[in-house]
Parts: structure tokens; sequence; C-alpha cells
């Protein structure tokens, strides 16, 4: 260390020496030259040789007792009597470095960390120590500190974890390693590392340069051993000796892959099963050991003989591995004791790489013993259908259900009924033959199905039970007559005609198909003929009322009585007679009813009773109202007298009432009858004859006559109003003026029937009917006189 001291030392000595060739070629000022005072003109001028620097070095991790020498400022003013002082300005500056005034020389005070900081830039300058002022222009220099090897390699995020599948060939790469060296990597070996492994071998290798960690064992088992802990070294000066080294741990899993087929423990098994083990539940279960994990792990089970494949069946448990046996059809001790299953295990995810270890399955046999249990009986059937006629006497047998002991002891069987449900009441079971016999007389049309239920028990052994339903079927006989099916009324339309269809009836019956689908329809035989209606049968189960005479009325009789009789198609034949009423309606001309009394009309309407009463309270309420009203109008009294101050506008009604035609003293009949001769009296009524001499009117002489024969309504109001309002002699109000006009004639004729023909017209009125009740009895008249012009 002292030796490589020294060259340090010597180095630093002879690189602070004058540069004379820098700066030289191009003529440009130095680097580390400084800047003209302000105000003073740049001179470009040939550099003094003696103070130009470029760096210094010092060495780090300086330990001994004297300051460490860095190197020497010199001027060549200076003359060696003292008269130079030399100042060191910059970063440590006075702290870490020091600069003798005198001599120009500069020492480092403290030990110095390159890998804290590099280098330091610092500036010099020389002045005359008498006069102050400079005699060298401020120089910029660095000092680097020089690295020394004092860092060792780190791995910052050691330890580390890692993984390479089991079985790897030679050299696979697992894992890459970097270590860091804080030391210098441009100056010598300090920060050169190399790696090398200290722990892990022989399985695995490190590359010196790279750090790649490598298998180097072939055919590492994970099943031998799955986890490996290596170490490994990282060391610098390029390994050498003296250098510093680190070192970290690699965690090195061995992941797995499928190299090892299922095996079962043993070859056979056993299991025992006893007969009565329910359909679809496990009875047992076979596991087979694989050493791989995950999915290389996974095995799928199956029965590979037909004997075992038809009466169980085997399921994979994915979470224990296990195949779980279960039972497809039910076992019988008394058919068959014994079962043998072939079972197979085969892995589900097969690698190609390791397919010379196989092949990845086995099998194993399973043999399963049926084990004897005293069953319940069991029925001949599942369920049991029966059928008995109605009306059928009590006592009568319906059938028999059967039921034996599976077991070889053969046990006798008792039956009885189960009471809880809704057919026990009607039946009965015979305890040692299983013959149910009815209880009670059975109606088809009230109850058509019952449902009971028989229970079988051995004598032996009370307590084992079984149940099978039975449905009972009432057969149908003929024991109700048809009846008609009329909805309410039937109705018949004033203007109907003979040979018309009123209405279409049809029939029902509440036996079965069998003894009432054929229905026919008859008039009562020991009844005279109806003379107003006749029944027609349609042979389709349905029966047509048809008019025998023209029109009905209503107000000469209303309603009629039908009777008719309806048989069905039974053994026996049954038959009733049904009565039907008819009432007679007005009927538009489409045979649509209008109406047929006041009731139906308001049951139509939807008015309920409440309805009715309310509105005949409101209207009582208005009318009260109304009536108080006008007393209180009549008994205001108004006065006699108009005050002359009173000036008002006042409407003038003359509301007195004519004689007639021949009273022409109240209204000029005339005036209507012949507007021409009303032009002659142009003296306004409501005049006083005194006062014509005043009026500013022309007397009638002077005026034109209006010939109104051809003149427009129009120009004669306008003239009218016109001579109004330049009359002078009105009174000083408002006045009515009424002006009758009456025309000459309509162009459209008259409408009087007195100039009608005399003879009937061959006009087909029957459109009347058509224009609302408002014209029935219009169309009705014309109707009865065109049947009597027909007949």
């Amino acid at each position: 260390y002292f030796i490589y001291s020294c060259i340090c030392l010597f180095a630093c000595f002879y690189l602070h020496l004058p540069v004379h060739d820098v700066n030289e070629v191009s003529g440009t000022p130095p680097r580390n030259q400084s800047r003209p005072p302000e105000g003073e003109t740049e001179v470009h001028h040939r550099p003094k040789r003696g103070w130009i620097w470029n760096q210094f070095f010092v060495l780090e991790e300086h330990i001994g007792p004297d300051a460490q020498y860095v190197g020497k400022l010199h001027s060549n003013s200076d003359k060696g009597d003292g008269s130079v002082r030399y100042i060191l300005t910059g970063e440590g500056a006075g702290t870490i470095f020091i600069i003798d005034e005198v001599t120009g020389d500069i020492h480092a005070t403290k030990s110095l960390d390159r890998e804290r900081k590099t280098h330091y830039v610092l500036h010099a300058q020389a002045i005359d120590r008498n006069t102050e002022k400079p005699l060298e222009p401020e120089s910029e220099f660095i000092i680097k500190v020089q690295d020394i090897n004092d860092n060792a390699p780190k791995f910052p995020d050691g330890p580390f974890v890692a993984s390479v599948p089991e079985m790897s060939e030679v050299g696979t790469s697992v894992f890459q390693v970097t270590a860091t060296d804080a030391d210098d990597p441009t100056y010598g070996n300090s920060a050169r590392v190399v790696y090398s492994i200290l722990h892990g071998q022989p399985y695995f290798s490190v590359d010196p340069k790279t750090g790649i960690i490598r298998t180097a064992l072939a055919n590492m088992d994970r099943e031998a051993r799955e986890h490996y802990a290596v170490v490994i070294q990282a060391k610098d000066m390029a390994g050498q000796v003296g250098g510093l080294s680190g070192s970290t741990t690699v965690n090195i899993t061995l992941t797995d892959v499928n190299d090892n087929p299922p095996r079962f423990p043993q070859k056979n098994y056993q299991l025992y099963v006893p007969e009565s083990a329910q359909v679809g539940k496990p009875v047992g279960k076979i596991r087979a050991n694989d050493e791989d994990l995950g999915v290389n792990a996974e095995i799928k089970y199956s029965i590979i003989n037909a004997e075992g494949a038809s009466v169980f069946s085997i399921a994979t448990d994915r979470d224990t591995r296990e195949g779980i046996i279960s039972l497809k059809k039910p076992l019988n001790f008394e058919k068959k004791k014994a079962y043998t299953l072939h079972i197979e295990g085969v892995n589900t995810h097969l690698d190609p790489r390791f397919a010379y270890l196989g092949p990845f399955k086995d099998t194993a046999t399973l043999k399963i013993t049926v084990g004897d249990v005293d069953e319940p009986p069991i029925f001949s059937m599942d369920y049991y259908i029966m059928d008995v006629y109605e009306n059928a006497p009590i006592g009568t047998e319906v059938g028999a259900v059967t039921a034996r002991d599976p077991d070889s002891t053969n046990s006798a069987i008792r039956y009885f009924i189960d009471h809880s449900g809704d057919g026990d009441k009607y039946f009965s079971i015979d305890a040692h033959s299983g013959v149910i016999a009815t209880t009670q007389s059975l109606d088809r049309e009230e109850t058509p199905w019952l449902n009971v239920t028989v229970i079988a028990s051995e004598v032996d052994n009370p307590s084992l039970l079984s149940h099978v339903p039975v449905t009972v079927q009432v057969l149908d006989v003929n024991d109700n007559p048809p009846e008609i099916s009329a909805d309410g009324e039937v109705i018949v339309c004033e203007s109907s005609r003979p040979g018309q269809v009123i209405q279409t009836i049809s029939a029902v019956d509440k036996d079965d198909f069998a003894n009432g689908l054929r229905f026919s329809f008859s008039m009562p035989s020991n009844m005279p003929v109806n003379p107003n209606f006749t029944l027609k049968d349609n042979e389709d189960n349905t029966a047509s009322i048809v008019a025998r005479r023209r029109r009905f009325s209503r107000t000469s009789q209303e309603l009629y009585q039908l009777p008719v009789v309806v048989a069905d198609g039974g053994e026996p034949a049954l038959s009733s007679t049904g009565t039907l009423t008819l009432r007679v309606c007005s009927c538009g001309r489409s045979g649509m009813m209008r109406t047929c009394q006041s009731s139906a009309f308001l049951s139509s309407a939807g008015l309920s009773t409440g309805a009715l009463i309310a509105i005949l309270l409101c209207v009582a309420i208005l009318l009260a109202i109304v009536v108080l009203f006008i007393a209180l109008r009549k008994g205001k009294k108004e006065p006699l007298i108009i005050s002359e101050e009173d000036v008002r506008e006042n409407v003038v009604t003359y509301d007195d009432e004519g004689g007639g035609e021949e009273d022409t003293e109240a209204f000029d009949i005339l005036a209507l009858r012949n507007p021409s001769a009303a032009e002659e009296l142009k003296f306004r009524r409501d005049v006083r004859p005194e006062a014509l001499g005043r009026t500013a009117i022309p007397p009638p002489a002077l005026t034109p006559p209006l010939v109104l024969d051809s003149a427009d309504v129009q120009a004669f109001l306008a003239r009218r109003l016109a001579e109004a309002d330049g009359d002078t002699s009105v009174p000083p109000y408002d006045s009515l003026q009424t002006y009758a006009y009456e025309g000459e004639g309509s162009p459209t004729g008259s409408v009087s029937s007195l100039g009608s023909a005399g003879t009937h017209s061959e006009q087909d009125y029957s459109y009347l009917d058509d224009w609302g009740p408002e014209f029935q009895k219009l169309a009705e008249l014309y109707g009865e006189v065109q049947s009597g012009l027909t007949t």
C-alpha cells in the first residue's frame, strides 16, 4: 500500500506541471483563464504557460497522521521573496483543501470517499502581497478523487427465488444474478466482478461473467428432492487474491411434470353393499396414488368390464382424487350375491416427452358382496288402474292387488287401505286376498275418478310396509235425461215472416258421451199443433225454432210458451220436456233488437235501483231551485216612474199578441204577404203622426219605389237602415226595428201532400226501418199499406 501511495503522489506531481501545448494551437483563451475585469477591454495575448492547470489527483480513504499533499500552485511572477500570495476558492476550499499562501502547496485535511463525491472544482489566484493587485488571472482546475478498492460487490435484491421444471436437460437456464460494485469501473479492476458458486454443486453452475445459473445435473427428480439453496459469490479485482467479495442465496424449486403414472396401492379390493342400498347413492370409494402434483396428478376412473358397468358407476372426486362408486340399479340378494368390478385409473394430462415412462394408467379389481336385508313386500305392479260402474250395489268387487315377500323366508302378506286419502270411504280391501270392493253407491257425475292407497306388510315383520297407488274409474250409465240449453228468453221480432228461423237451440246431458252424444228434438205429441211456431231437428244435436205466420204484435201478445222434447241416444234412451219462453220485441230491418220493455232497457244500460233513485233526487232538487229563483224574481218590485235625470238606453218591447190574420190593427199582415205593397207605407209606426211635418225624410212621392220582385233582401234591409238613421223624429233612445220579409216562393216547390197523386206509389218504404225509433211507426204504417197492396 505504501508503494502504491508513492506512485500516486508521483503522478500527481507530474500532472500538475505547466502544460505547454494546450490551447496554443488554436489561439483561443485557455479554459481555465478568467474573464477580464468589468470595464476593461479583453486583449488577446499569448498566455503565460506557467499559470495553466487541468486537474490534480488525491487518493481516497487517506488514513495517515499528516495532511495528504495534493499539489502546488506557482506563478512565473513569484521570485521566491514572499511577495506573491496564493488564494484558493471553490468546493471544499478552506475546509477540505488548504493552501500555503506563500509556497502555493495544497493539502487535503480530510479523508475523502470517491463513492460519495468523485471530484471538486476549485479556483486559484495569485496577487501581489503589497499592492493586492492580481498578478495572474483567476484559474479553474479540478481535483479528482483517486479510487481504491474499498467496496465489496453486493446483491441489492437478494436472496432470490427461482424455479425450473424437473427432468430438465443439462444447461437449462434457471436464473441470472447481478452484483453491483460502488468502486470506479473505469479505473483498474476494483469494480470488475467474477461470479462463482459456493453451495449447490453438482446440481447447478453459474457463468462467471454473466451470473446466469444453469442446471448441471441431468434428470433431477422433484419427487426425490424438490428444493435447493444455491449460494452465489461475486468477487471484484477480477477474482484475484486480495479482491473483495459478496454472496447471495438463490432458492431454486423443481416444478412438477407428469413423469409418474398412477398406481393402485393393491391390486384386489373387497366391498360389502347391502341389497337395500339406494340407487344413485355412493356405496364405496377407491383411490390410486400419483406422485405428481396439480393437473399432472388428475385421474379419471372407469369400470372397464360390462358386468360391473351395468350395475355400478364410478366418478372422480376432484378434491380427494378418489373414485366414488355409486349404485345404478337396485340390488337383489336372492338373484345375485356378488359382483366383480375391473377399475382403471388414467392420467388426464399426458406429457409426450415422458411417454417412454408409461403407460400412465393402472388397474385394480374390486369384488362387491351383496348383503341380505329383510325387505318390505313388493307389489306386482307399480300402480293399479281399476273401474266400476256407477250405481253398482254395495260390495261390488272392483279389482285386486298382489304383493309378495322378496326375501327367502316368503312371509305371508296382509293388506289394508291407507285412511289418510279421500277415496278410502268408498272402498274396502280383504286383508288376505287383496280384493277391493265398494262400500257406497258411486255417482260418476259427482266423482268420475277415485284414488286410494293400499298398504302391504309382512306378517312376520309388520314394521316393513309397502305402498301402492290405486286409481278407480267410475264408468257411466245412462241415468240422466238431456236438458234444453237456452240462455235466457228467446226473442221474436214483430216483423218475422213464415219459415224464418227464430233461434237455434241445443241440449246438454250430464252422462258420458257414449250415453248422450246423439240428441233428437220434437214437439210434444199429446198437444195440438202450434199455430205460431214449429220445431226443426237439424240432426247435429241442435234444433231450430221456425215461425209459422207473418208478423207478431207485442201490443196484442208479448210472451209465448213453446214446449220442446229432447231425447238422448243411450240405452235405455231418456228424454225430458222443456218449455221455452219467447218474447216479442221490436227489431230493425236486419233483425237486430231495438227495444223490448223499459225494464230491459234500464237493465241493459247498467242502472241499478239505487242509481235511479239518486238521479230522481237530483232532478227534484234542480226543479226546486228553479221554482225558488222564479218566485224571487217576481217578488222584486220595480219603480213605476223613472226620474227625468235617469237617462239610459232602453229596449222597447212590444209583446202584445194579435188576433190572427184578420187583426190588421195590431199588425199589418200585408207587409209579410207582399213586400211591394209595403213600399208605400214608409211611415214609422213608432213615430207620432204630428211629427211628420218636421221630418227630414223626403215625402213618399219623391222617393223612387223599390222593386222587390227582383231586389236583393240585403239591399232592402240596408235602405231601411239608412232611413232609420236619418230620421230625426225618433225617440232619444234605441228602439227595436222589425223588417219582416217573406219570399215569393220556394224553388223546390211545395211539400204539401194536398197536391200529391191520388193513387198509391210503387215506392219501397223498407228503408224507413233504418231511420231509428222516431220513424218506426211510419215504417210500420207504410209496411202495412205495402203488404195490403201486395195482397
